[in-house]
């Protein structure tokens, strides 16, 4: 069984920084960050497949970057400049295909248990 394990959440002040790593146990296609809020639906933040082609969501484009390792079994995700409204619940999740809809939670079976990630205005 595919187990994705997420760590490098913390809390931090807004403009500041924070890096989230996600170890894989099996080599995929797709690799994703998403999050999700307390009250709001789950959101994608960004999606890397091993082509190294990267899709981000708006609310994060030109502050986080997304990335993997060259095994392509570990993602990382960058956060700069972060904000108050990224708060949230930062989930990993995974394909073995390449899904179209990159950042459509419903692509993706797999999900690893979640980091938290606070930022205090």
């Amino acid at each position: 069984q595919v187990q994705l394990v997420e760590s490098g959440g913390g809390s931090v002040q807004a403009g500041g920084s924070l890096r989230l790593s996600c170890i894989s146990s099996k080599y995929n296609c797709a690799m994703a960050w998403f999050r999700q809020a307390p009250g709001k639906e789950r959101e994608g933040v960004a999606a890397v497949f091993t082509s190294g082609t990267t899709t981000y969501g708006d609310p994060v484009k030109g502050r986080f970057i997304a990335s993997r390792n060259s095994a392509r079994t570990t993602l990382y995700l960058q956060m700069n400049s972060l904000k108050s409204e990224d708060t949230a619940m930062y989930y990993c999740a995974q394909n073995p295909l390449c899904p179209s809809n990159r950042l459509d939670p419903s692509e993706y079976l797999t999900w690893g248990q979640g980091t938290q990630v606070t930022v205090s205005s």
